[in-house]
């Protein structure tokens, strides 16, 4: 066993890689688990700010990585493991390192914590040696990743203290009492006077001051939020359409949106990410309960001048109201745990402080879970419950989960309609274990919007998993529910091109839903394509198939459709067909891969490994491409 004690650098480095903020949620608790342990010096960031080149200088590394859609890195993971694949880094590049991988996952998807896993054995290629056995958290846990995290923990901290004992000079049992908080708020607020929020320009436009103050905003929030700040373009809803019939049982609905404040441009497969309005109700509940004066104007700044979580580009004031709403979500996330333990510093009865104190500690996890994330408490819910409670506001701007914005496919081709962009959205709702009715924040305020009014929705466009096709490529797109959105752009631009003369190849849609009457979404759209010498139709070598899962007793799926037509899409990839698949991401990317396996061994007479080995070739071809949705 290699030893710590003789490497040069003696911090101990968390690296996270976070997409919705749960790894870097665990990548703080350990920082501030191992601060209580007396290590001396521990190091927190993002993966993105760490240069992986100074890897082999580091003594001892703890990496929280998170794995999303079909086992992908998060976004600010991807330079870094570009990197770890260098051809020329040496199977003794990190002889030394001792390292320590905890990832997070849901053993619901195909790919559970295929980044964690793949981290660890690249890192173990390099010569780094694990100081403790990867652990794996599960969303799928009744305490969710927590439920892998402390056992985890309890491990590290005495395979550390073996391996080096100036890390943990108290010893792995050591850990300083409770009875002073720790840790001061990352942040400090300043208060400022009206007059200097004024605009910079006295030409600024509405509009343009309306994204300025978005912008403002986003930029003073600790952590990173994803992407820019400033929005792309201002949308304003013009269409609001219900695809789903009542007796369905879901909210389907079809969203066009103009741009009104800039021009917009965007491709077939591209996302919009849109920022959700909050209920003005519980913004104005939330500043009452913390005793906030919503006219004030406020700056947030990093307390340490050289903190790296914030992005602050101006010192322009914000109103705190407009803060609250802009980049503090009060009204649908749930509060973390470390929430609770600050709670219970700043409870006045005794009684809120003994049941905040339980909740933050290991044994009143599964109850913790059970009271917050497994019914969704709001963070003003959860205030509300412990009225003894007053926080400072520098702390609440620290840890009430930050407003994110929403990611959808965009259903539109914007060649087609060129200020426009549109969205087919299920409306999210669900009942709790104690009965409490719930609903998505950005699919239900989206359906709640009247076109007649003038709602101005912040929106970004980024690309997604699906690259635009050119008119030549052949296509098989299979798309159940509302995994349709994507490819309803596709076939809108491909029918302008073929009336533009542009020699275009067939497509092969296979579409599902429950039932021919309830939810056949864009039912007359796909069918006069599918006619007629439409770009669907089986004049023009493409067809389209659907499959009603509840029309018979036996249900169907997309995949029994495709294997009925397993000769066309054979031919179809024989002649450099590229396959896109959208939708749901629990079972159905998985059975569709299982239904291509079958079609190709069959088709082709190769065994079942053969043809799965030949369709992760057309993955690393780029010609296989799926974009899924939890």
């Amino acid at each position: 066993m290699g030893s710590m004690e003789d490497k040069v650098d003696k911090k101990l480095l968390i690296l996270y890689a976070s997409q919705t903020g749960n790894a870097m949620d665990a990548a703080e608790r350990l920082g501030r688990e191992a601060e209580r342990r007396g290590c001396p010096s521990v190091c927190l960031l993002s993966i993105d700010e760490f240069q992986p080149s100074d890897l082999p200088n580091k003594e001892a590394v703890i990496f929280v990585v998170s794995t999303t859609g079909q086992g992908d890195n998060p976004d600010s993971m991807k330079g870094f493991w570009r990197f770890l694949l260098q051809k020329n880094l040496t199977r003794e590049w990190l002889k030394g390192v001792h390292y320590a991988v905890f990832g997070l996952g849901d053993s619901g998807y195909q790919k559970y914590n295929f980044v964690a896993k793949k981290l660890d054995k690249r890192l173990l290629d390099l010569g780094a040696e694990a100081i403790v056995e990867r652990g794996l958290g599960d969303d799928q846990h009744p305490s969710g990743y927590e439920g892998a995290l402390d056992p985890w923990m309890s491990a590290l901290w005495n395979m550390l203290y073996e391996k080096n004992h100036n890390l943990l000079p108290n010893g792995p049992n050591f850990v300083a009492p409770d009875s002073t908080l720790i840790d001061q708020p990352k942040i400090q607020i300043i208060y400022h006077d009206a007059k200097e929020a004024v605009p910079p320009l006295s030409t600024t436009t509405d509009l343009k001051y309306l994204e300025i103050q978005i912008e403002r905003a986003r930029s003073m929030t600790p952590g990173k939020l994803s992407g820019k700040n400033r929005p792309d373009c201002l949308l304003k809803m013009i269409k609001n359409h219900i695809l789903s019939t009542p007796d369905n049982g879901k909210d389907v609905r079809h969203f066009e949106f103009e741009a009104v404040s800039s021009s917009i441009d965007y491709e077939v497969g591209d996302v919009l990410e849109v920022l959700p309005g909050q209920s003005s109700a519980a913004v104005d509940a939330f500043i009452q309960r913390c005793d906030l004066n919503p006219e004030s104007y406020i700056t947030v700044q990093p307390r340490d001048k050289e903190s790296r979580g914030f992005l602050v580009h101006t010192s322009f004031p914000v109103k705190l109201k407009s803060f609250v709403e802009l980049t503090m979500d009060v009204s649908s996330a749930s509060p973390r745990r470390y929430f609770f333990e600050v709670m219970s510093f700043f409870a006045s009865a005794e009684h809120e402080k003994e049941r905040l104190q339980y909740f933050a500690s290991p044994e009143g996890r599964d109850d913790l879970y059970q009271y917050n994330q497994k019914e969704r408490r709001t963070v003003l819910e959860v205030l509300e419950d412990f009225p003894s409670v007053s926080m400072p506001f520098e702390w609440l701007v620290q840890l009430v989960p930050p407003l994110k914005t929403r990611a959808f496919s965009i259903s539109s081709s914007h060649l087609v309609h060129p200020n426009e962009v549109h969205l087919t959205v299920s409306v999210v709702s669900w009942t709790t274990p104690y009965k409490r009715k719930r609903s998505g924040l950005c699919s239900s305020w989206l359906a709640s919007l009247d076109p007649q009014q003038r709602v101005y929705i912040p929106a970004w466009f980024s690309k997604g998993s699906l690259p635009p096709p050119p008119p030549s490529l052949p296509l098989i797109l299979v798309g159940p529910g509302t995994g349709c959105a994507p490819f309803r752009g596709f076939v809108e631009e491909r029918s302008l091109q073929t009336e533009q003369n542009i020699q275009t190849a067939p497509i092969l849609f296979f579409f599902g839903c429950r039932n021919e009457k309830e939810d056949f979404l864009y039912r007359d759209f796909w069918l006069s394509h599918s006619d007629k010498n439409g770009v669907l139709s089986e004049e023009k070598g493409g067809g389209f198939y659907v499959a009603f899962s509840r029309n018979q007793p036996k249900k169907v799926y997309v995949q029994h459709k495709m294997k009925e037509q397993s000769v066309k899409i054979w031919s179809l990839l024989n002649r450099g067909a590229a396959v896109y698949i959208a939708g749901s991401a629990n079972k159905m990317p998985a059975d569709v891969f299982s239904a291509f396996e079958e079609i190709v061994s069959t088709e082709s007479g190769v065994v079942r490994e053969d043809a799965s080995r030949w369709i992760r070739t057309l993955e690393k071809a780029g010609k296989y491409h799926v974009e899924a949705w939890s």
